[in-house]
Formats: structure tokens, C-alpha cells, sequence
């Protein structure tokens, strides 16, 4: 099929690194290895930060242009088979895809959409009706996570749904790699305000009673939150903690593989596309038990998961997985035949096949 892609929170060519951005991507490699054709349909960012009307306004207008702009190229052209958009929400739905697929008669498939009853107020009320609309008439909405799925069909019981689970390309994790230090702790997460800076801040609490161990830590990750963030751990050893800063994709697996155990709370993770690569480097992760963190982290087999909010039980798991080399060694096996088994590309490319079949194209 020819698929139109389109990201509204952020293009798969945005050159700010984040998971959105590494998921688009993923699942436009999935299509295209799944035979299909893939044209980057937009990159108008439909982004509101806050609710402000004028913004809402302006990028209303914005998007009325881009789907005029559509029309054209289509009416030229020959229209897609598909429009695929990856991850509509109350800050970031589609006001492009909905309307040319209903002109065109073309299927109209959403991946990762959310919904959140707590939002129905104000400008998040108007944005997440959008959302709840485009998910209503679409031929197939794809859930990564059971509980976004749950929000949704409680929302709108008729609408299509389908599963996929959270995946990467495991290429670069391909090769059996050397055992890395087992008391290097490792975490990777941009510096940001919010739930980020809220799980540097519980972690560092968390490394304080447990002082007394000989861990290590490697920390990749940059931004606005980098000072905030930094003393947050400033009455740790200084010498115990290497920041890496911002480095590339491809250089990840490296900072991984010298390390020994994955450590990242996890607040409001919609899932964490980090966890999925420390595990496929043979990292047992601890995480709390929270939000989509479940659906890719498996407690008690590839991981340890905390009660929500519970410094001292995050705490303990981590103690617990640096005193146990045994469990902390199975873990590890584990977490990469998890990964390179059931959460790789091709799993998604097979997965996807499956649930785009039954999508009747015109």
C-alpha cells in the first residue's frame, strides 16, 4: 500500500531526539518492511503546550492550509491507500488526516492515540474532542498499551482497536556483548521539567541510602532541566557519577553495555522506549509500577518494579539487584531474549501485516 504518515506532536524528521520521534520512525521502518510504501504526508506541527485559544487559532489556519495543500497534490497525484497518524492526543490532534480521508474515501488508521477524562475541561476538552472523533470513525486505531486501549474503548466502545506492543530495531543489539560492570547502574532521559526532572529527583534519593554499596552511575541525557537535575545529586559522590550529556542514537548501546543494571523511575512513562533497549543490552531494569512502564518491563523475570512514589522500596530493589549477582545474571538473559524475541522489528513488521489486512482499502 501507499501509506501517508503523519506525526502531529513531532515529525519523524524533528531533529530533537525523544521517544515520540525514535517511535515514528520505528513504525515507518515497520511499513516500509512490511512492502508498503511510505510518504511522509506532513511535518506542521500541531503542538499546544498551554490551552491558549490564539495558538489553537492560529494552527487551526495552519493545518486548513496543509490539507488544502494535500488536495492539490492528491488531485494530481492519485490519492494514498492509507493514512497512518502516530500519536494523536488532546495537545496534539490531527486536524489534517479526519477530512482528507473522508473526501478521498481513504482508510484512516491512528496509532498510539490516549485519552484522558481528567482533560475535559476548558481548551483540552475541544482539542481531545477532536481526538475522540478522528478514533470514532478510523478503521483501526493501534494501542501499544493495554491501559491506553482501556481509556479509549471505555470512551468509545464501538470504535476498531487493535494491539501492538512497543517495539525497537534490536539490530544494533544483535551481537552478544561483553559483560559490562554489574554494579554500574546506567539511566537515559532527556533533562526536562516535569515527570523527567520528578524521576531524576526520586532517584537520587533513592542512591542515598545505599551509599554504602560500591555502585557506579552513567547518566545520558540533556536539556533544559540539566542544572535542576544536577542538584538533585549533589550530595552524592561526585566521583561515582559520569554525565554524558547529550550523545548519539547509535552510540547508546555502548553506555548500556558497559553497565550492569538499567535504573529509571519512570514517572508518567507512556511506556519508555529506553527500557526496551537496556533490556535488549541485557540490562534488568528497576522502575516503578507505573503508568505504561508494565506493558515493557516484566517484574520479577526482566526487571524489578516499585510501588508508585515509594523512594524506599526503589531503593531496596536497586540494593537488592546489585547484592544478588545470581538473579541479577538470569535477569539479565531474560531481558534480551524478551526483547530480540518478542519486541523487535520483526515482530512489529509481522504484527502489522496482520492487523492492516483486514483494513478493506478502495
Amino acid at each position: 500500500m501507499r501509506i501517508a504518515f503523519y506525526a502531529p506532536l513531532k515529525s519523524p524528521n524533528d531533529p530533537v531526539a525523544s521517544g515520540d520521534r525514535q517511535m515514528a520512525r520505528m513504525l515507518v521502518k515497520a511499513l516500509e518492511h512490511g512492502g508498503h510504501s511510505v510518504e511522509l504526508a506532513s511535518e506542521l506541527r500541531f503542538y499546544l503546550r498551554e490551552p491558549e485559544s490564539k495558538s489553537f487559532d492560529a494552527l487551526k489556519i495552519a493545518a486548513r492550509e496543509e490539507a488544502a495543500r494535500l488536495t492539490k497534490l492528491w488531485d494530481r497525484d492519485g490519492k494514498p491507500d492509507l493514512w497512518f497518524c502516530y500519536h494523536p492526543y488532546y495537545k496534539a490532534p490531527d486536524l489534517i488526516g479526519p477530512e482528507l480521508a473522508s473526501a478521498f474515501a481513504v482508510p484512516y488508521v491512528t496509532a498510539e492515540a490516549s485519552y484522558s477524562r481528567r482533560r475535559n475541561a476548558g481548551l483540552w476538552a475541544d482539542t481531545q474532542a477532536l481526538v475522540m472523533r478522528a478514533v470514532e470513525k478510523a478503521a483501526l486505531n493501534i494501542c501499544f498499551t493495554q491501559r491506553d486501549r482501556q481509556g479509549l474503548t471505555e470512551a468509545l466502545p464501538g470504535a476498531a482497536f487493535g494491539m501492538l506492543s512497543p517495539f525497537i530495531d534490536t539490530s544494533l543489539f544483535r551481537e552478544t556483548p561483553a559483560r559490562g560492570c554489574p554494579t554500574r547502574l546506567v539511566t537515559v532521559a532527556m533533562m526536562r521539567p516535569g515527570d523527567k526532572a520528578e524521576s531524576y529527583r526520586m532517584l537520587a534519593q533513592a542512591l542515598r541510602p545505599i551509599g554504602h554499596l560500591p555502585w557506579t552511575m552513567s547518566v545520558v541525557g540533556d536539556g533544559p532541566a540539566r542544572d535542576e537535575v544536577k542538584a538533585q545529586f549533589a550530595g552524592l559522590p561526585a566521583d561515582r557519577i559520569e554525565w554524558l550529556g547529550a550523545i548519539e542514537p547509535a552510540a547508546v548501546p555502548d553506555v548500556l553495555y558497559s553497565g550492569g543494571i538499567y535504573v529509571w523511575p519512570g514517572c508518567g512513562e507512556a511506556y519508555g522506549v529506553a527500557y526496551l533497549e537496556a533490556q535488549a543490552a541485557g540490562l534488568p531494569v528497576v522502575a516503578q509500577d507505573i503508568a505504561g512502564v508494565p506493558e515493557v518491563v516484566r517484574h520479577g523475570r526482566t526487571g524489578l518494579l516499585t510501588p508508585p512514589g515509594d523512594v524506599a522500596a526503589f531503593a531496596s530493589a536497586i540494593e537488592r539487584l546489585l547484592a544478588g549477582n545470581d538473579e541479577r545474571t538470569v535477569m539479565a538473559a531474560e531481558a534480551r531474549r524478551f526483547i530480540l524475541e518478542e519486541r523487535s522489528l520483526g515482530a512489529a513488521v509481522a504484527r502489522l501485516a496482520e492487523l492492516l489486512a483486514k483494513i478493506p482499502v478502495p
